[in-house]
C-alpha cells in the first residue's frame, strides 16, 4: 500500500477496499484522452483500465470484454499495446460503436466512400421514397417531425448503400447521434423523454447530420486510425459464451444492476436498434442482467443477508435484485474456461441503492470468482466525477426522496489459479 492509499476496510474481515486517488482521475473526462465517436451511458474511462493493466502487469497478448458496450476496455488495451480482442454485448448499437472506432480503413479509402455517400444523399432527395422502413419504429409521429422523418430515411438509404462495412459503421453512428438530435427527444436524458416545446421544433436534419459526420471521420482519422493497424478485434451481438480461444486479461466494467432501475441502455438506443432492424429494440433492457424478474430470493454467501433485508420493505423489488445476482453469479461463472493460468481480471462496477440499503456488489464479485478457481488480488476503491448516469435516485420510492447513488466505483482485481 502507498502513501498516498488510504485503507477502507469493509464489514467483512476477510475482505478489504483501498482508496486510491490516482483512480479518480480528477478534471478528466473520457473525451479529454479518448474522443468520443458516439455517446453512450455509462461508459468507463479509458484511463483507469490503461493505469490497471500497468500497475498489474498484465500479459500483451489478447483482451476479452464480456460486456463490452462502446469498446472502452479495448481503447485502453490499444494503448497499451495489446492487440488481439474479443467482446459481446447485447445491445446492436453497441457492437455498432465498438467495430467503427476499432476497424482500420484507410483515409483515402474513407473519404472517398464519404463523397459517394453525399453524392447517394443528393440523389435520394429527388427520389420518391420508400417509408416501409417506418414500420419498424414505434410511435413515429410521436417523436419525429414528418419533414425529419422524409430526411432521414434519404439518409439511411444512402448509408446502407454504401458498401464497405467499416465506412458504413462510421456513417450509421452519424445517422444514429443524427436521429437523436432531430427527433423531439431530450437530447441530456439516457431515457426517452419528449421535449416540451416539441411542436415548434423543426430540426435541419441534413445540418445535423453533415455535422456529426465530419467531426466523426476527423475524430476516427486524426485520433483512432493511426493505432489500428494490426488489431484483431470479434465482437458478437450476443451474451457471453465460451469461445476456443484462451485469455490472459480481461478487463470489463459490467451493469451495476437491471437496466429499468439503474441504466437504461435499451431504452437510450431503441431509436437505432429500430431503424436497423433490430425487432425486439424495446425489450433490450429486459433481457440484460436481471432483466426477468426471479421467482425465488437470492440467498447465496454474502448477498443473502442484504436481499433479505430488502425483501422485509419490498419482496418484489428483493427479486428484481435477485435476478440481478443471479444472471451475474452465472456469467462469471462462464468465463474460468476461456482463460489460461495467471490470466488477471479487472471488474469495475458501482455499489448501488434498493430501499437505501448499499448492495456489496464489488465483494459479491469477488466472492465468485474465489469459489470458482480464482485468487483476489486486490480491490481499489475510486470516486466517481466524469461518468454520464445517473447520481440520485429514489431508493425507498418515495416522491421526491432522493438519495445519491453510486458516486464511488470499486475495481475487483482476481488472477486464475
Amino acid at each position: 500500500m502507498t502513501a498516498s492509499t488510504q485503507k477502507v476496510t469493509n464489514h467483512k474481515e476477510y475482505y478489504e477496499a483501498f482508496y486510491n486517488p490516482k483512480y479518480d482521475f480528477l478534471g478528466q473526462s473520457y473525451a479529454s484522452m479518448y474522443p468520443n465517436l458516439h455517446k453512450y451511458p455509462a461508459t468507463m474511462l479509458p484511463q483507469i483500465g490503461l493505469e490497471l493493466l500497468k500497475e498489474f502487469k498484465a500479459k500483451k497478448t489478447n483482451l476479452l470484454d464480456p460486456y463490452c458496450g462502446s469498446g472502452s476496455s479495448f481503447v485502453a488495451a490499444l494503448d497499451y499495446d495489446i492487440k488481439e480482442f474479443i467482446g459481446f454485448d447485447l445491445n446492436p448499437l453497441a457492437i455498432m460503436i465498438s467495430k467503427a472506432r476499432l476497424t482500420y480503413i484507410e483515409s483515402s479509402h474513407l473519404l472517398k466512400q464519404y463523397k459517394i455517400l453525399l453524392d447517394n444523399i443528393e440523389n435520394n432527395m429527388s427520389k420518391i421514397l420508400d417509408f416501409n422502413i417506418l414500420n419498424n419504429i414505434t410511435n413515429i409521429d410521436f417523436w419525429i417531425e414528418k419533414q425529419a422523418q422524409k430526411d432521414l430515411i434519404a439518409i439511411f438509404n444512402a448509408i446502407i448503400s454504401i458498401k464497405n462495412e467499416t465506412a458504413k459503421n462510421l456513417f450509421m453512428l452519424a445517422f444514429s447521434e443524427t436521429l437523436r438530435e432531430a427527433s423531439y427527444t431530450r437530447n441530456n436524458e439516457f431515457k426517452l423523454f419528449r421535449m416540451k416545446e416539441y411542436e415548434s421544433y423543426i430540426p435541419n436534419t441534413y445540418k445535423i447530420f453533415n455535422r456529426k459526420l465530419k467531426n466523426i471521420i476527423n475524430i476516427y482519422i486524426e485520433f483512432y486510425q493511426q493505432k489500428l493497424r494490426g488489431i484483431n478485434l470479434s465482437v458478437y451481438n450476443s451474451g457471453f459464451y465460451n469461445t476456443d480461444k484462451k485469455f490472459d486479461t480481461i478487463l470489463t466494467s459490467p451493469p451495476y444492476g437491471d437496466s429499468k432501475t439503474t441504466v437504461a441502455y435499451g431504452q437510450f438506443s431503441t431509436f437505432i436498434n429500430e431503424w436497423l432492424g433490430f425487432k425486439e429494440a424495446r425489450k433490450l433492457d429486459s433481457k440484460m442482467l436481471g432483466g426477468i424478474k426471479a421467482k425465488k430470493l437470492y440467498e447465496k454467501g454474502l448477498m443473502k443477508e442484504y436481499i433479505l433485508e430488502i425483501a422485509k420493505a419490498d419482496n418484489k423489488r428483493a427479486l428484481e435484485v435477485s435476478s440481478f445476482y443471479e444472471n451475474l453469479e452465472s456469467s462469471i461463472k462462464s468465463l474460468p474456461d476461456s482463460l489460461n493460468i495467471g490470466a488477471k481480471v479487472f471488474f469495475i462496477v458501482g455499489n448501488r441503492r434498493v430501499k437505501n440499503i448499499e448492495l456489496p456488489t464489488d465483494e459479491f464479485i469477488a466472492e465468485v470468482f474465489c469459489n470458482n478457481g480464482f485468487k483476489h488480488l486486490n480491490t481499489l476503491k475510486r470516486k466517481i466525477s466524469n461518468k454520464s448516469m445517473p447520481l440520485q435516485n429514489s431508493p425507498t420510492n418515495k416522491i421526491g426522496a432522493l438519495s445519491r447513488t453510486m458516486n464511488e466505483e470499486w475495481i475487483v482485481v482476481c488472477e486464475k489459479l
